[in-house]
C-alpha cells in the first residue's frame, strides 16, 4: 500500500492523514456535466426503480451537488428532499434538510457522495429503507496503478472501495446488498477494458435496529 494510505480487515482502503477541502458553491458549481448529468441522473433514477421494483415515495439526495438528480426525481416521486453542505440551492419545488436526520422515508442517495465522507460509519443511522450508493470503483490492481488512478484525488475522496469491500462495509453497517451495477459507465466512460463507477442498492435490515 502506498504512503498514507491503508486498507481495513473488510477491504476498503483509507487516506490516514489528509488536510480538508472547503465543499462550497464553487465547488458544487464545478460539478455540471451538462447533457451527460441529465443522463446520467436518469440512468440512477431507473436504476433505483428497478432494484426497489416501484417508483420509491421519498428521496432524500445525500451530496445533491449541482441538483440534476433532484430535477429527475421530482418527475416521478412525491416527495423529494435535499441536503448538501455547501450553500448551493436545490432546485425549485425541493426543500433542503438541515440534516441528515431530519429525514425518516424511503430512499437515501449518496451518487459520488460517500468516499468523501470524513466518518462514513454515519450511514448505519440514517432513517431509511433503502440506501442507493454511487462511487468510483477501485480495482488495486497494483500499487502504480493505485497511485496514478484518477479517482484517487487525495484529501477529496478519503475512501476506497470495490464491490467486496463496499458490501462488507454495507453489513457492517446493518444493510444488505439488492442489486449491483455499472450503469454509469455508459455515459461516463473508463479509461481501460474495466469497469469505471459502481453502483449498488441496498437495503436496510430494519428488524436489526
Amino acid at each position: 500500500m502506498i504512503k498514507n494510505y491503508e486498507q481495513l480487515a473488510n477491504g476498503v482502503i483509507k487516506q490516514k492523514n489528509y488536510e480538508k477541502i472547503e465543499y462550497g458553491y464553487d465547488y458544487s458549481s464545478k460539478r455540471n456535466y451538462g447533457v451527460k448529468g441529465i443522463k446520467i441522473s436518469y440512468l440512477r433514477l431507473g436504476f433505483i426503480v428497478g432494484a426497489i421494483k416501484h417508483i420509491p415515495s421519498d428521496v432524500l439526495d445525500i451530496g445533491y451537488g449541482n441538483g440534476d438528480f433532484l430535477s429527475a426525481s421530482k418527475t416521478i416521486v412525491k416527495n423529494c428532499y435535499g441536503f448538501d453542505i455547501s450553500n448551493y440551492p436545490t432546485p425549485d419545488g425541493i426543500q433542503k434538510l438541515n440534516q441528515i436526520s431530519d429525514f425518516n422515508g424511503e430512499v437515501i442517495t449518496m451518487f459520488d457522495v460517500l468516499e468523501h465522507f470524513e466518518d462514513i460509519d454515519v450511514v448505519k443511522d440514517f432513517k431509511c429503507k433503502y440506501l442507493i450508493i454511487s462511487l468510483p470503483e477501485c480495482h488495486y490492481f497494483s500499487e502504480e496503478w493505485f497511485e496514478n488512478w484518477k479517482h484517487r484525488r487525495p484529501n477529496e475522496h478519503l475512501w476506497h472501495f470495490n464491490k467486496k469491500s463496499l458490501t462488507n462495509f454495507m453489513e457492517e453497517m446493518n444493510y444488505k446488498p439488492l442489486s449491483f451495477s455499472n450503469i454509469e459507465d455508459s455515459v461516463r466512460l473508463s479509461d481501460g477494458p474495466y469497469s469505471n463507477i459502481l453502483t449498488v442498492a441496498f437495503e436496510k435490515n430494519l428488524y436489526n435496529n
